[in-house]
């Protein structure tokens, strides 16, 4: 992809983002300066939730973007009935997520934000995953050893709680991840023959 003279700045400490970003063969760098406070307890469409984090996070920026930049910022959030499941606080916070989401299906909804220093885009894209009855001892040994503090829903398709207890996936595996990098790709691409 042509860059135009751009720099893309990865406004994201989540190890996973990087990883996908970096799966598009894009240099970017990170930087993680944010003054934005999560909050959404006022909102009142979950679905709205990670749009409104993701462009929260974009202009808490910690600075002014320079012409030859763009940030990328992302939020992911479940959505199991009607509980928004961020990253859990504590232990018991992340065994309650894991408990609700064994047996159930679950929305995983992430949305990114590109933005210049003239031009903002933000848009969404949505996953279902089924859990498979998770036993005590699993939700404890995944909680124990993977520690998943970091993630929303208290779990990572990606680790030991995905390979032996999700029974489905529609939608993409990415944006269960954090990042749908295939929309990233496309909204960039465009993004960038506009500005």
């Amino acid at each position: 992809m042509d860059l135009h003279g751009k720099r893309i700045i990865l406004g994201s400490a989540s190890p996973r983002r990087k990883e996908l970003l970096r799966g598009l063969d894009l240099e970017f760098e990170t930087d993680t300066g944010n003054t934005f406070t999560e909050d959404f307890r006022n909102i009142t469409s979950l679905h709205e939730i990670p749009a409104m984090m993701s462009r929260g996070k974009s202009h808490g920026f910690h600075r002014q973007l320079s012409p030859d930049e763009i940030l990328i910022t992302s939020d992911t959030v479940v959505i199991c009935g009607d509980e928004v499941m961020g990253k859990p606080r504590d232990r018991e916070d992340a065994v309650r997520m894991l408990r609700k989401l064994s047996g159930r299906r679950h929305e995983v909804v992430t949305a990114v934000t590109i933005r210049s220093a003239g031009k903002e885009e933000t848009f969404s894209d949505t996953a279902f995953v089924r859990f498979r009855e998770l036993g005590k001892e699993e939700i404890d040994y995944y909680i124990d050893k993977y520690r998943p503090y970091d993630k929303a829903g208290a779990y990572a398709v990606q680790e030991w709680i995905g390979y032996i207890g999700i029974e489905s996936i529609e939608g993409s595996f990415y944006t269960i991840m954090g990042l749908p990098v295939f929309q990233v790709y496309r909204h960039l691409e465009k993004f960038l023959s506009e500005v």
